[in-house]
């Protein structure tokens, strides 16, 4: 443990989309095994509030943290290495912070005082950074400032950290700046110029880089360390190679074999002890080595975008590594499924996940999914919309409640077995209005879902408006499709399964969330290892 917090900053070059937030998660994983309590905070900065309003096409998932919070997808790439709750603190966009300054302007509290980027919007972005440090849980914070150094709308972000650097002191930040040493094939040779670039642009807002995180292709000799040590000003020690690696949980050793932890604890002035990953490698080494392979269907609507879909694909490795089983998902568009293809499509498979969506684009595919996997005794996890899409299909094909919906897609539905929660019908404003964060859940003792957890409370994130209509629960119940997991409070149903079928399990809440390379998702694993049963049946 620290005296006092330590921050260390990670910046993105002249090109996107380099990896950021694995590099940093893999970072703090170093820093965890070695003692330091560690946690990392994302500050996004376009003008959303936050991600929850954004369609997933252009931003991949919106992830959910137990407070409630709707953050960007990066957090889940923190809580799955670091296997530690994030919050509404761990995610800050340009919106909120404007938002919040505004507000405090409206309330008179500048004293009439003219607001300006510098010093009121800084002001704010440095008391975000810091509220993680000041809570007194952590030695360190780790924060990775969204886009790329350059852009017009990170220069506040830019100036936060130069001014930060300056208030904490030396020996109490470090700022990483992650760049691409591109290959040109033609004449052969690794290219140093867009680093250069780079780190001249932060120069100029007056943010010296500590250490270069260079995303390659190909290995960097010794000559190129070192004429990006001189001429970016920093340690030859300090110029970090981050070549491409076959799955990114390899991250941490190769960043581990390359020293950006010892580098980054001298900079800090922090003993460096030897980390201990064990745990971490047995994961790798299960995921690396499977002893069998199973086909999952997942049935979607953004298919086309796999960051839609990251924490469910990310769940399947740690519950395939669990099972010691390679999980190969195949992404089927919902909105391109027909009664016509659907044995085509999925006749093959060994289960089948109907993931998470809104509107009412692409669902009649998922209803048609939803039926042939129950009359066919394929298992089956629907999440979310998809755990609604299950109801209205029993609904339709076993009740003959033939024009059973959710309100959500027809509000005139004679038979609304999904329905607007009571709570959201005078809601106007969408944004972060949803039934969102942890909520409790009672498992029945004679169910599939406990046969999985191993106990009868459990605590899951939501994200939804509409949930299974009670009015119809007994009806539905009785004629097979069982409620078996409850919110004690409410009464809501969490969970609905099949008895009689060989793994038919949909959930109103999002398990992918809290799948972490620790703890991999109870759920997950029983459903991987109930699609290697019915393979090995078959």
């Amino acid at each position: 443990m620290t005296s006092n917090p330590k921050y260390i900053f990670v910046t993105g070059g002249v090109t996107s989309s380099l990896g950021k937030g694995i590099i940093a998660a893999s970072l703090a994983k170093l820093l965890q095994a070695q003692g330091y309590r560690t946690t990392i905070q994302k500050l996004d900065p376009y003008i959303n509030i936050d991600p929850g309003t954004l369609n997933p096409y252009e931003h991949g998932e919106c992830y959910v943290t137990d407070d409630g919070a709707e953050t960007d997808l990066d957090l889940g790439h923190y809580e799955r290495f670091l296997n530690v709750p994030t919050s509404q603190a761990n995610n800050v966009t340009t919106g909120r912070i404007y938002q919040s300054v505004i507000d405090k302007e409206r309330r008179g509290e500048f004293l009439g005082k003219t607001v300006q980027v510098i010093p009121h919007i800084t002001d704010e972005i440095k008391n975000r950074i810091q509220i993680l440090g000041n809570s007194g849980d952590y030695d360190i914070v780790i924060t990775e400032i969204g886009g790329t150094v350059g852009d017009i709308e990170s220069l506040p972000y830019v100036e936060a950290v130069r001014q930060l650097e300056w208030d904490l002191g030396e020996g109490n930040t470090c700022v990483i700046h992650l760049t691409l040493v591109p290959y040109l094939s033609a004449a052969g040779e690794l290219k140093t110029k867009p680093t250069q670039h780079s780190v001249k642009t932060l120069m100029e807002s007056g943010v010296q880089a500590d250490i270069l995180v260079c995303r390659t292709e190909h290995e960097l000799s010794h000559g190129i360390k070192n004429k990006l040590a001189r001429f970016c000003n920093v340690k030859e020690e300090a110029v970090i190679q981050s070549i491409d690696a076959s799955t990114i949980y390899d991250v941490p050793n190769l960043m581990l074999d390359e020293g950006l932890d010892k580098v980054v604890l001298k900079k800090l002035k922090l003993k460096s002890n030897p980390p201990d990953l064990s745990q971490w490698n047995t994961f790798v080494k299960r995921h690396k080595n499977p002893k069998s392979e199973v086909t999952v269907g997942l049935i979607g609507k953004y298919v086309e975008l796999q960051d839609s879909y990251k924490s469910i694909l990310e769940a399947f490795i740690h519950a395939g590594a669990e099972n010691e089983v390679k999980v190969k998902v195949e992404s089927i568009h919902s909105e391109f499924l027909s009664p016509n293809d659907v044995e085509d499509k999925l006749g093959h498979l060994n289960g089948v996940l109907v993931a998470p969506g809104f509107g009412e684009r692409g669902i009649e595919g998922k209803i048609d999914a939803v039926r042939y996997v129950r009359e066919k005794n394929i298992p089956f996890l629907g999440i979310c919309l998809g755990m609604q899409m299950a109801v209205i299909e029993y609904s339709r094909n076993v009740l003959g409640l033939t024009d059973a919906n959710s309100t959500e897609m027809n509000e005139n539905t004679s038979h609304p077995v999904i329905d607007l929660m009571e709570s959201q019908k005078d809601v106007i404003n969408k944004g972060g209005t949803m039934r969102l964060g942890s909520w409790d859940c009672k498992l029945e003792s004679d169910s599939l879902a406990y046969e999985s957890y191993g106990h009868t409370k459990i605590k899951e994130r939501h994200r939804h408006r509409y949930e299974f209509n009670n009015d119809y629960k007994s009806q539905i119940e009785d004629a097979g499709l069982k409620a078996t997991g409850l919110n004690p409070d409410t009464g809501l149903v969490e969970i609905v399964e099949i008895p009689t079928h060989n793994w038919f399990v949909g959930v109103q809440y999002h398990p992918e969330y809290k799948s972490t390379v620790a703890n991999p998702h109870p759920l997950f694993v029983s459903f991987v290892s109930a699609a290697l049963d019915y393979k090995t049946k078959q």
